[in-house]
């Protein structure tokens, strides 16, 4: 039996959201592959996987790196997609190239193509609509997107980015399937100083979504 929520690691969860949604043989494009945590426990011949990511040394299948919000596929290509963004509004924190923090990731996403107004958890919401968007053209009629996301504060504001992606993607003509629920199984470090207003978040969701329209 497969449930709605489990205690583990993002490796342990993902499996079971393919066996009850992606039928074996089904063509998946990861678009944000990384160092590929989420097929570790995977069959490695159950799908056919183009792995790519913005980081060309993380992009298997793509010698350039390949942007989730330009994909370089046709039409309805594929069965199904799977979108992991960054979703911590800080990650945003400017219009242009962050300073502070120039690492790999942050200036092809930010840089470039993702030149923006938006900072902190607007970013975030504009970078999953644009992603979302992509998906929504390369997939099948039926096809299945996979969303990893967690809620944030933001800017001292609850902000539920589940839902918010829900509505997004209803909007597109996709249809929210299931939920699942990834709880860390280890306890989150806060600082000596730190005021708690919220509750702290140690969950995380995969959010499944059909495209009917």
């Amino acid at each position: 039996m497969i449930l709605s929520a489990y205690v583990g690691e993002n490796a342990k969860v993902f499996p079971k959201v393919l066996d009850l949604h992606v039928e074996s043989g089904s063509h998946i494009a990861d678009v944000t592959y990384g160092n590929g945590s989420f097929w570790r426990r995977v069959p490695s011949d159950k799908y056919e996987l183009t792995a790519t990511d913005i980081d060309p040394a993380r992009s298997p299948d793509s010698t350039d790196g390949v942007d989730c919000r330009d994909l370089p596929y046709d039409d309805e290509s594929f069965d199904c997609v799977v979108l992991d963004p960054p979703y911590k509004g800080g990650f945003y924190e400017s219009e242009d190239k962050p300073s502070e923090n120039k690492f790999w990731m942050t200036d092809r996403y930010v840089g470039g193509l993702g030149e923006q107004s938006a900072t902190y958890h607007e970013a975030v919401i504009n970078m999953y609509a644009a992603a979302g968007k992509e998906a929504h053209r390369v997939l099948e009629e039926d096809g299945v997107l996979v969303v990893k996301t967690q809620d944030e504060v933001s800017e001292n504001e609850q902000r539920f980015t589940h839902i918010q992606i829900t509505e997004i993607f209803s909007e597109m003509g996709f249809h929210a399937k299931d939920l699942f629920v990834v709880v860390r199984p280890d306890r989150p470090t806060i600082g000596r100083t730190y005021e708690q207003r919220r509750a702290r978040k140690n969950h995380s969701f995969f959010l499944v979504f059909e495209k009917r329209e």
